[in-house]
């Protein structure tokens, strides 16, 4: 079975370079989040086997999703977004639990290469 992921980013556009990614290595992009609020909602729903998370984002960022995510699921496996420059918040992230992170704008290999470690 293919892997089922969540990807959450505020940007359309963004959304769509790590689905089109996801799906050309054979993941299954099970949903898709615009905001942290809806991350926390559609991993309730979907239970996907991995999320990619955008940091920066409106409502709720993603190091606050992450938190919320892991609180209901320890077990959860997350890789952070981030632009150049935001070295801070990956530290937070990765202290809230994320697995690893991927700098935008994203490099097919270093996104597939981040997941394969992840899932392990």
């Amino acid at each position: 079975m293919a892997n089922r992921i969540l990807v959450v980013d505020d940007a359309a556009f963004m959304r769509m370079m790590i689905r089109d990614i996801l799906t050309k290595n054979g993941y299954d992009v099970c949903g898709e989040a615009n905001d942290g609020f809806q991350a926390v909602e559609k991993y309730k729903e979907l239970k996907p086997d991995l999320i990619t998370m955008d940091i920066t984002m409106p409502e709720m960022d993603g190091i606050q999703a992450l938190k919320e995510i892991k609180a209901i699921d320890p077990n959860a496996k997350v890789i952070m977004c981030s632009a150049m420059g935001q070295q801070a918040m990956v530290i937070d992230a990765i202290q809230a639990g994320a697995k690893d992170f991927i700098v935008k704008p994203f490099q097919a290999d270093r996104v597939i290469e981040a997941i394969k470690k992840t899932m392990g």
